[in-house]
Order: C-alpha cells, then structure tokens, then sequence
C-alpha cells in the first residue's frame, strides 16, 4: 500500500469518530441509545437494514464460493434473497412489539424474566459468532495487501484489533442514532467496493487474454472462452460443489426460519421506525439492495477465477480472492483506490459490528442487568454499561476470529444458532398454545443435540472414533475425494495404518443410516452437509408442539393484552399511540373479526390489501433478481 492509501483509510476513520464524538451529548436515555428515539424515516431504515445485513464477510464470501463453484456460489450470500417477502411482513411485528429488545418480547410472550436472560445470552453468543466472522474476512483481505506480518506480527493481529477500536469508539459514544448515520456513509461505501473493481479487472482480462482491438467490455466474452462453461450457472451444475439446488433450498428455508428472530432485527427490522411503512419499506429495500450487490461481487469474483485461477495461494485459501484482486488491480495505479476498497470493506464490517454491538447492549441491560441486578438503575447507569457491554461484546469476536479462522465453517454457526429460539418465537407469534415450559423444554433439546452431545458423545464413549460402523466415507467423483458421514472433521490415519474419526459426532445421520437405510456411502459431499440442516430446522418444532400440548397453558388473560398489542397499528405520535393501546388493553377482543380462524388457538389474522400486494410484490422482485443475474451470466457468452 502506498501513504495515499492510508491517507484514506485514515479519513475514513477520522470521519467514523467524528461522528461518534458528536452525537455522544444527545444520548440521555435508553430510547435514544438503543432505539434512537423511534424516530427514523424511509431512508435511515433503508441504509440501517442494508448496513447491517451486508458485512465485509459477503463479498468476500462470495468470492470464495465463486472460486470454487463458479456463479453457484453467490449461494453463500444470496440464501436471504427468498426471506424479502416475509420481511415485508415482519417489520410490522417488530414495529406493534413497542419493545427496545427482542428479549422484552421472550419475557412479555412467555411471562417469564429468565426466558429474557436465555436469549439475552444467545443473542451475545450469535454476534460474537457473526462478528467473528466480519472481522476475519478483514484479515484475509488484509493479507495480500500488507503482507503476512505487520511490526513483525501476523497481520490479521494487528489489523482486526485497530478495526475493533475504531467500531467501539463510535458505537460506544453515539449509540444507534451514531450507528444510523455512518450507515449511510457506510452504504454508499458497500455500493461502490461491488463495482469498483469490475471496469478494472475486465480491462485486465481483455490485456491478458485478449486481442488488440478488444476493449474493455470485452472482457465478458473472454471470461467466457477462458472458464467451462458450467462456471456461468446460477443453479446446479457440475461446478456447483457447495450449492446444488437441494442445498440452496434447505438453507433458504433454514434462514427464512431463523433470520426474522436475531435480535437486530427489534431495530433494522423497523423496530426504530417512525411508522409502520417506513419500517416496510425500510427494511424490504435496504435488504433488496444488497442483492443487486451481490451480482457485482459475483462479477468480481469471476473476474478473479479468471486470471488467478492457478494461483497457489488462492487455491490454498480461497478466502483471500479479494485481497488479491485488489491488490492486483488497483495497487498498481497508486492512487488511493487500495485504501479506498479497503476503506469500504471496513465500511461493511463497521455498518453490520456497530447495530450488533448496540443490540447485545440492549439485551445486557434490558434482560440481565436491570431486572435482576439493579431494578431502580438510573438512565446514566443504564447507558454506561451499555457501552461497556458493548465493547466487551467486540472484544469478544475479535478473541472468536483471531482463534478460529475459517469462514465458512463461522458462517454454518450462524445458520444453526438461531434455530434455538426459531421454534419459540414462530410458536409464540400464532399459537396461543405455546407454553413456557415447552419453551424451556425446546431450548434445552436443541443445546444438546446441537451443541453439547455431538461434543460430549465421543468422550463418555471414546470407542466411537475407532468403530469401522462409524468411519463410513462417501466416495463420490469428486476433486476433493470424499467426505466422512460421522464426523465432522473426517476420518484421519494413523501412521501405523489405524483410522479414527475427529472432531464432533454427526449422530442425526443415523437417522438416515439407521433408520432409513440410506446408502450415504454413495451420496455427494453437499448432500452430506445438506443432510444435516432438516433435523436442525424441523426437530425444535416438533419438541416444542409435543411439550407445549403436554404442559400448563399460559395464563390467558396475558395472552389477551399481548396478542391485542401485536394487532394495534402503531400510531406515529406517540401520546395517540398509548391512548389506542389503552383502548384495545380495555377490549382484547378488538380485532377478533379479523382472525383467519376463529375461536381457536391460531392467532393468524387475515392480510390486508397492503399485506398481500406487497408480499407478492417482493417476491416478482427476488425472481427478477435471479433473471438479472442469469442476464449477467450470459453477457459475452
């Protein structure tokens, strides 16, 4: 990197503080720190939900699964494309919850503080996990452009930590209000690194691989002639290593599932909103937008497959695509644009780390703190430990991405997580009969078969890692050979021939070895994978139907006020809104005719014209997401 790259990237910082610094006086109360005072429009929402659903991780995700499954891999971010619609839908109940955390919204449905706690903790534990994420892909990015070692350290030790500081500083300070508006600096930062390297990069292929009347937008055509065709489809394919069709639909639907309950979604989701339509609108085109994103990372990425396909270090560590890329195109020209791309990979890191950062804040202070510790803490109290928290929370991803550096594997954490909470809140949204007890019941199923027995099964039975019945590996026609059924970090031999399984037990696939007699022997390694999410996603479901039908109904009356509320539209003055919740607090039943099914347990209520024409709408525009990115595909071709 040349001084005017750190020139940049030290204006950029300078800017991110500054603003931090500036609104710090105006934070008085929780409201204004965690929810910024209900108070933003169309356009903050827009860049918030965008902010925060787009991390530095994305693009470089994208490039690494292009890498390796050519467009196929846009997969790996793209999976969120199919929830929009639902989005359109949800930002509503975040907006009716009138809660500052979803965890208000746990304890209030399940009339209990320490369901509070429970997913105070979870939703810690998940943006530690996502922000690991984050920030690793910032040291990988990092790495071609400064090199393995800074002051004779690695490089991603010294990088991630000053990224760190910087994101508490003004998280820290300023609160949501702080976070809204270097979104917007932020979002205009995202949408310029996805084009920013394509005009470079094709000028590059065309000089490579071209002819001398070629120009630029030639390249397309060339990338054509140097890559299999396979490369170019969107769906399946023999490229499509990691995301055939089956693949992407079980994780679209896992996310679909798990996605609306993170707990950022209380504020991106149109929690913070002035209105009901602002949080609509808000949430659907900030999240639409990084779609169109991710086609120009997808181009980028084949960019890169296209000249450094054989590059050693990429082959080696995919993740490192961008970095390259950058450093290789824009290096060169020595003006900036290294900084620059840096600068707004930093941007997507920061947009997504300051949201989650507030929103563990909340859930600490909220949850834990207040109801338990210190039940009359003061505003003051209750805005400095926020920040506290949050800084410990950054803190912690950065511990989680300096130890555990692979990506992809941080990112099927992301999926799995949620799916603790997944069932308890679809089940408490539209089932009155959803019961705290079957709640407790659910959350400590899915920890153990998620997270504890896979862990726990081969040391109280070491046997296992050396039972031939469990060492089966699948042996499909792939370049990677093939994968172990059992354990997640295969089957390994011994120098004196001797195999043994390592790492954490798959026992869900007995249900298919065992009980199905399925020969997984014969299956390919995406479908191994694959194979593990449906027990995730339909197993909770299940437990928590069976242990709520079983266990004492909630009290009805709560129920009453609390489902009431969900259905009260919020009014935008805030005295308006309480005189509207105190008429419907009076008449629970206000609603009731619009209920899809009467006198039942259901609480679906029938969509309005609003809710109907805009679900569709956002799904005739995810499927033209897809055509435009199959018109990308064919461009050259």
């Amino acid at each position: 990197m040349e001084i005017i790259d750190y020139i940049v990237l030290l204006l950029y910082f300078s800017i991110m503080a500054g603003i931090g610094f500036a609104l710090m006086r105006k934070q008085k109360k929780q409201e204004d720190y965690f929810m910024g005072g209900r108070n933003f429009g169309k356009l903050m929402q827009t860049f918030a939900a965008f902010g925060a659903g787009t991390g530095s991780a994305d693009p470089v995700n994208t490039a690494r699964g292009t890498f390796a499954n050519g467009m196929s891999g846009m997969w790996g971010v793209m999976y969120w494309l199919f929830v929009t619609p639902i989005y359109w839908i949800s930002a509503v109940w975040y907006r009716r919850m009138r809660c500052l955390t979803l965890g208000d919204w746990f304890t209030e449905r399940y009339e209990s503080k320490p369901m509070g706690v429970a997913y105070a903790i979870f939703g810690c534990f998940y943006y530690i996990v996502y922000g690991a994420m984050l920030f690793t892909a910032i040291g990988k990015v990092g790495i071609p452009l400064l090199g393995e070692e800074l002051m004779g350290t690695k490089t991603e030790y010294i990088l991630v930590p000053a990224v760190a500081i910087i994101v508490m500083i003004y998280g820290m300070l300023g609160g949501l209000t702080a976070a809204y508006w270097t979104d917007v600096i932020q979002g205009v930062c995202i949408i310029l690194l996805s084009v920013l390297l394509i005009p470079f990069g094709l000028n590059e292929v065309v000089k490579k691989f071209g002819v001398e009347e070629d120009t630029w937008t030639d390249g397309f055509r060339i990338m054509h002639e140097q890559l299999p065709a396979e490369t170019f489809e969107i769906i399946g394919g023999s490229a499509a290593s990691e995301f055939p069709l089956y693949a992407i639909i079980t994780i679209v639907i896992m996310n679909m599932i798990g996605i609306v309950l993170t707990p950022h979604f209380i504020v991106t989701g149109g929690g913070s909103a002035k209105n009901e339509t602002d949080a609509r609108i808000g949430l659907v085109s900030g999240n639409l937008i990084k779609r169109f994103c991710t086609i120009g990372w997808v181009i980028t990425a084949l960019i890169v497959l296209t000249l450094y396909a054989n590059d050693t270090a990429l082959l080696a560590d995919a993740d490192m695509a961008w970095g390259k890329a950058t450093k290789e195109l824009l290096g060169p020209l020595g003006i900036g644009l290294v900084g620059l791309m840096l600068a707004c990979l930093l941007a997507a890191l920061m947009s997504s780390i300051d949201c989650y950062m507030l929103v563990c804040s909340a859930l600490v202070v909220r949850n834990i703190y207040v109801p338990y510790l210190n039940p009359n803490a003061s505003e003051k109290k209750c805005l400095n430990l926020g920040r506290i928290t949050g800084g410990i929370i950054v803190i912690g991803a950065v511990v989680v991405s300096l130890t555990m550096l692979d990506m992809f594997k941080q990112l099927e954490l992301t999926w799995i997580v949620p799916m603790t909470f997944a069932a308890l809140f679809w089940l408490g949204m539209y089932w009155r009969r959803a019961t705290t007890t079957g709640g407790w019941i659910t959350i400590i199923f899915c920890l153990l078969s998620f997270f504890i027995l896979p862990r726990a099964i081969p040391k109280m039975v070491p046997e296992l890692r050396t039972n031939e019945i469990y060492l089966q590996v699948n042996k499909p026609e792939e370049a990677k050979g093939g994968k172990a059924i059992y354990w997640t970090d295969g089957v390994h031999q011994l120098d004196n021939g001797d195999k043994f399984g390592k790492g954490s037990f798959r026992f869900e696939m007995m249900i298919y070895d065992k009980l199905l007699g399925l020969d997984m022997t014969k299956f390919q390694n995406a479908a191994l994978k694959t194979m593990e999410f449906p027990f995730k996603i339909i197993a909770p479901f299940f437990v928590m139907i069976i242990a709520s039908l079983l266990t004492k109904p909630n009290n009805k009356d709560s129920l009453d006020l609390l489902y009431v509320k969900m259905k009260t539209p919020v009014d935008p003055d805030p005295e308006n809104d309480k005189a509207q919740l105190k008429r419907s607090y009076a008449q629970p039943n206000r609603f009731d005719d619009r209920k899809l099914f009467p006198k039942s347990n259901l609480e679906f209520q029938r969509p309005s014209q609003l809710d109907f024409w805009g679900f569709i709408g956002c799904f005739v525009i995810c499927f033209g997401i897809i055509g435009v990115a199959i018109l990308v595909s064919r461009i050259g071709s």
